[in-house]
This record gives C-alpha cells, sequence and structure tokens, in this order.
C-alpha cells in the first residue's frame, strides 16, 4: 500500500511523463540492453528499432502513474502484457533490474529535477507495480 504522499507524488509527475516519458523509455532501453546483452533475446528487437516498444511502455508508465491510487483499472492491460511476458518466461528476478535501469533512466532524463524524493517514489510505486505484475503472472504459470 502507498502511502498518500507517495501517491501524491506520483501523480505530481504525470505533466513529465506526458512530454518525456517516449524519452525515458528510451533511454532505459538502451541502458538496460546494453548493459545486460543476456535479457536482449527478451525484447523485439523491431519495435524497439521502430520505437513501438519504448511508446508502449512510457504509455504504461503514465497509465500507471495517473492510476496510481487505483491500479486495479489497470488490470486488462497487466494481463495482457502478462501473457506476452509469460511466454517470454520473464520471471520475478528480472524485475529488480526493470526497476534499476527505469529509475536510472528518469534520472539521466530529468536530471536535477527527479529529486530523491520523486526517484523514491518511484521506487516505492514500482515494487508496488511489480508485485502486481509477479502475482498475475505467477497465476499464468500455474496454469500451463
Amino acid at each position: 500500500m502507498l502511502s498518500q504522499k507517495t501517491i501524491d507524488i506520483i501523480k505530481s509527475t504525470v505533466p513529465v511523463l506526458k512530454e518525456r516519458g517516449v524519452e525515458i523509455t528510451q533511454v532505459f532501453y538502451k541502458n538496460m540492453l546494453g548493459e545486460n546483452p543476456e535479457i536482449k533475446a527478451m525484447f523485439d528487437q523491431d519495435k524497439q528499432k521502430d520505437g513501438s516498444q519504448p511508446k508502449a511502455l512510457a504509455m504504461t508508465v503514465l497509465a500507471a502513474a495517473q492510476n496510481i491510487e487505483n491500479l486495479g483499472v489497470l488490470m486488462p492491460a497487466v494481463e495482457k502484457i502478462g501473457k506476452t511476458h509469460v511466454n517470454l518466461n520473464v520471471k520475478p528476478e528480472h524485475y529488480p533490474i526493470v526497476g534499476k535501469y527505469l529509475l536510472g533512466a528518469i534520472k539521466e532524463v530529468l536530471g536535477d529535477a527527479a529529486t530523491d524524493e520523486i526517484l523514491t517514489a518511484w521506487g516505492e510505486a514500482y515494487g508496488v507495480i511489480a508485485d502486481i505484475f509477479i502475482k498475475v503472472e505467477a497465476d499464468m504459470y500455474n496454469k500451463k
């Protein structure tokens, strides 16, 4: 459960996510895949090249920020993404890698505007969001 302060901070980042979200996710993928080539096969390289994967992730992050106090409304999207993750064999241990590079990309793109308070709030929010995906995907793996 996120505190009201964390929810408020996440909500306050919505305008910058609308403006610079794709830039953040482009940096995220560049850094994460550049430093972790062993997971590169989990990502559609055509969608990386044409920019559709960074854009899709940016829209997902934006939707999470806009609905941070009620993430349940995102369950249809989570289930759709979860199916893809299960098909790619995404495991719970992959989520900390994603979180590290997502927060790093926020800091890299936004610089000093990404305050410690914002990064801490997004770290907390990412943990909650990752847990939702992990639980949904665990159910899917169990039904395989």
